[in-house]
């Protein structure tokens, strides 16, 4: 009889802890909300085909990555897409600036969360943290957001400025066992 009792408490035990966790699904349902919301409350334009590189973006006009589930890239500033360098009095040759795998980042950024009056996280300044974030670009060992590969891809160059919204699953490996979906103000430089 003590036994049967015990097993009884067990499997019910089980069924309530079950009934009031959140399952991944549910989570992600959830994060998928929190995103749509976040849209809507500050009265985003999205766009689903990738401006050109001469496009002028819009205050609120974000692209929504193709390929991925709720990321979406806002171009703020696209930074310097050529040098100049001098060979001589006489000659200046122009260099493409375009930044590609394996060269070495540093980022500056400011995170916060996609509810209301959500606290901001700032990296932007030597105040804020005195080294950047720096990584190789398509090296996800270094940097494991994916997210952010994606946005460079989409700025292109050094001095470029974005703000993306990031899902958990696209994010640092915190992000995406939290389920926590966030919003980043990234600056980029290349290190020669």
């Amino acid at each position: 009889m003590k036994k049967i009792f015990l097993i009884g408490l067990i499997g019910m035990a089980f069924l309530a802890s079950g009934c009031s966790s959140n399952t991944y699904s549910r989570l992600r349902d959830q994060e998928d909300r929190l995103i749509a919301n976040y849209i809507s409350r500050n009265n985003l334009q999205i766009v689903k085909e990738e401006p050109s590189s001469d496009h002028v973006w819009g205050e609120k006009e974000f692209y929504k990555i193709t390929g991925v589930d709720n990321c979406y890239f806002h171009l703020i500033s696209r930074g310097d897409s050529v040098r100049y360098d001098t060979v001589s009095a006489s000659r200046i040759d122009t260099i493409d600036q375009k930044i590609i795998a394996n060269d070495l980042i540093v980022a500056r950024y400011k995170r916060f969360g996609l509810t209301e009056n959500a606290d901001t996280v700032s990296y932007w300044t030597t105040l804020d943290q005195a080294f950047p974030y720096e990584f190789h670009y398509m090296n996800l060992s270094e940097c494991e957001a994916t997210a952010w590969h994606l946005a460079i891809r989409l700025m292109k160059y050094p001095e470029s400025q974005c703000e993306i919204i990031v899902p958990s699953k696209l994010g640092f490996s915190a992000e995406q066992s939290s389920v926590t979906p966030y919003v980043y103000i990234l600056k980029i430089k290349v290190k020669q």
